[in-house]
């Protein structure tokens, strides 16, 4: 692995430019995330968080990185980390290096992209410990047709001593607004091209990737659909002959946690996290976009990939709606010169371990966000009736077991407008959801290697605070594979 890295610095010195030359920015990571041989200045390890607002920019800034953003945007136009004066592709137009987007459409009418660009700005908490920003934008009927009729508020968090920024959003349809369709919704960061060029989304999918100039026109041959590409010259021959396509990266999202990239001079990791799916669409085996050749990474909150207008939530005029995205976390590590920059992919996993464990975040300042006291837990245990086994009832070991809004059994597949709560069975099929928002949901669930969907028409009412305790039983899981 080390030769292996040896070699790609070798390989990408020849691509470094003078635009980092002179600059030199603190250096750091969190505590306690690795046995990784980081470079740490101590007298930063203190630093508490600034904000810095200017006319037309906003700069967080916690001595271990720089987050600067657009004013009253709320676009992410600069990364400052470990001497590289912005991570972000300086050769892109500011709005088009890290930004939330969607894809909407009137009902009936055509799609529309739209960079979210805020309108007001608001500092919601500014102390040494923490600083959360806000960038609204407001819809009015002034603005039909142009703009997807939701109240979007765009929300940034730096803690101290942290070395990443988290980022959140909360869509609000009013009762009176008119209807629309959400065909997309994410975040997107546009890294270095001359920096970035090793991607990591699991253990079994981590390697050098083609440069974005490997897919222009003479480079390389489409094939049956645009996205899809074999590689006649690439830059690097020793990719000749590969095919690269975005959707080879694409995770359940069960299994998507966390993915990014690894700059190998100097050597720093930039990696989105996921700590919790709660706010997904799709439940836990919906597919989504990861990272790709871009260099591009993207957290993906809800898309139509893989399930067409099925995946397309309708949201009628008079249907109010409030709905929160992440927060999702921005995690940027380094390691000295010397050690082998891929274990970068290593303390991510654990670092993304880390963030699990604290969700929910108790630094979210949003009161449409519960804290861990404000949600409710539910127990239980899940039976099942196997025909082909017997007519007993046996214990559903290893099912997965969720709570998502009141439907039809395996309509938490399509479901986009709430949130979705899983957990895995023990050996004696009981389960525990914990964390999960008040409200009113059913009970789903399947088991690995038997064919149906287990449903419970009764509703699942869950409180702040409280304890919900029950046992099931179904016969709907019928054959096995």
């Amino acid at each position: 692995m080390k030769k292996l890295a040896d070699r790609l610095l070798h390989r990408f010195t020849n691509h470094e430019t003078a635009l980092n030359a002179g600059h030199h920015c603190s250096e750091g990571t969190d505590q306690g995330t690795s046995g990784l041989s980081h470079r740490k200045d101590h007298r930063m390890s203190s630093h508490g968080v600034h904000l810095h607002v200017h006319d037309r920019y906003v700069v967080m800034d916690n001595g271990i990185l720089q987050v600067t953003l657009s004013k009253p945007g709320g676009i992410i136009t600069g990364i400052k980390y470990n001497g590289i004066d912005n991570v972000l592709e300086v050769r892109n137009k500011e709005t088009n290096r890290g930004y939330w987007d969607l894809h909407w459409n009137e009902p009936g009418g055509k799609g529309i992209f739209d960079v979210i660009s805020g309108v007001t700005f608001r500092v919601i908490v500014e102390t040494e410990e923490q600083v959360e920003i806000s960038f609204l934008r407001t819809w009015d009927p002034s603005l039909e047709g142009k703009y997807i009729p939701l109240n979007i508020d765009k929300r940034f968090i730096m803690l101290r001593g942290s070395s990443g920024v988290y980022s959140y959003g909360i869509y609000e349809h009013l009762k009176d607004w008119p209807g629309f369709e959400l065909g997309e919704t994410r975040i997107a960061f546009k890294l270095r091209k001359d920096k970035f060029h090793y991607m990591a989304v699991a253990d079994d999918r981590k390697r050098i990737m083609p440069f974005p100039d490997d897919l222009c026109k003479g480079r390389c041959q489409t094939l049956d659909y645009q996205e899809a590409s074999l590689l006649t010259a690439p830059c690097d021959p020793r990719l000749q002959g590969e095919v690269d396509d975005k959707y080879q990266y694409s995770c359940e999202n069960k299994d998507l946690r966390v993915h990014g990239w690894i700059s190998f001079d100097p050597p720093v990791g930039f990696w989105q996290i996921t700590p919790s799916n709660e706010f997904r669409s799709g439940g836990p085996l919906k597919q989504n976009l990861t990272s790709h050749v871009g260099p591009t990474t993207l957290a993906v909150f809800h898309s139509t990939h893989y399930a067409g207008k099925t995946m397309m939530p309708r949201f009628e005029h008079g249907e109010p709606w409030k709905k929160v995205y992440g927060p999702v976390f921005i995690y940027l590590n380094s390691t000295a010169n010397g050690d082998d920059p891929l274990c970068l992919w290593d303390d991510a996993k654990i670092k993304m371990m880390a963030e699990v464990e604290r969700w929910p975040y108790s630094f979210v300042a949003s009161d449409d966000y519960p804290k861990s006291e404000e949600r409710g837990t539910a127990r239980g245990r899940l039976l099942i009736r196997d025909r082909f086994i017997n007519n007993d009832l046996i214990s559903a070991r290893g099912a997965y077991v969720g709570l998502a809004p009141p439907g039809d059994s395996g309509s938490w597949q399509i479901e986009c407008k709430g949130y979705q709560f899983w957990a895995i069975a023990d050996e004696a099929g009981y389960f525990s959801i914990g964390n999960v928002r008040p409200g009113d949901y059913n009970l789903y669930a399947w088991v690995p290697g038997f064919i149906g969907d287990y449903q419970n028409g009764t509703t699942v009412t869950v409180t702040s605070g409280k304890l919900v305790l029950s046992n099931f039983t179904g016969s709907c899981i019928s054959a096995k594979f």
